[in-house]
């Protein structure tokens, strides 16, 4: 959306005259972003900020929600020196200040990554208190076994004084090595680490789902698309607390 000038904007979002758009500015009743301000010509950007008169606020900035599914060899960061970043699959015109990836995925790992400029979203998300499933396919190198499910469903010590919570290891029907797992928390290299403790180790890895928001099969590796407000809730559904 296209900056517009201020006097016009007050009047477009209180439903007022341009002249009593003016009138509001001189008298400092305006505030943009939370700062007043009174310049007529200001150019003001509804999708960037926040616009209130007399403290009541009449436009909201509107939050940017992207689904990405990472490839591999992507680092889940805003920058790197060395390697490239979710944000540099971003196309130009969802690309914004304050974007970020709202949790990691390993360089070797790919699948559904939200990416956001809404801080207070991503902490609800992250939350070790919020317990929000993530759904992950798994292939290893040997076959998944009901004893691996078990130590799964107890959890475990990883080794470094770091236990795991107990997670879900579901064993495919069709391939024995491969499979599904859910985790309620986000330790470093957790999946890896815990397949390790059974003697196996992880050959491919993709997340499929953060909550109940599931990776969109038409999205190949590299592409990404706004979520709905709809899809949005769905973050937050199965969490265990």
């Amino acid at each position: 959306m296209a900056k517009i000038r201020l006097d016009k904007a007050v009047a477009d979002y209180a439903g007022i005259t341009r002249s009593q758009a003016r009138e509001l500015l001189k008298s400092k009743r305006v505030a943009v972003d939370g700062r007043m301000e009174k310049l007529f010509d200001y150019k003001f950007d509804p999708e960037h900020q926040s616009l209130a008169v007399d403290g009541r606020e009449l436009c909201a900035v509107r939050h940017l929600y992207l689904m990405l599914h990472k490839p591999q060899g992507y680092l889940s960061a805003t920058r790197d020196r060395r390697a490239p970043t979710v944000l540099d699959l971003v196309p130009p015109e969802y690309r914004r200040k304050g974007l970020f990836p709202a949790g990691r995925l390993d360089q070797d790992t790919e699948g559904l990554v939200l990416l956001t400029d809404d801080g207070q979203l991503a902490h609800r998300i992250l939350s070790p208190r919020r317990h929000i499933p993530k759904t992950y396919f798994v292939t290893l190198d040997r076959p998944m076994t009901c004893q691996m499910a078990e130590r799964f469903a107890a959890g475990m010590d990883l080794g470094g004084g770091e236990v795991s919570s107990p997670a879900r290891l579901e064993i495919s029907g069709e391939d024995p090595c491969s499979g599904r797992v859910v985790i309620y928390e986000g330790i470093y290299h957790q999946i890896k680490r815990m397949f390790q403790r059974c003697g196996a180790q992880v050959v491919y890895l993709k997340r499929l789902a953060m909550g109940g928001l599931w990776l969109d099969e038409a999205l190949e590796p590299g592409q990404c698309r706004p979520i709905a407000e709809e899809e949005k809730n769905r973050l937050f559904m199965g969490e265990t607390d």
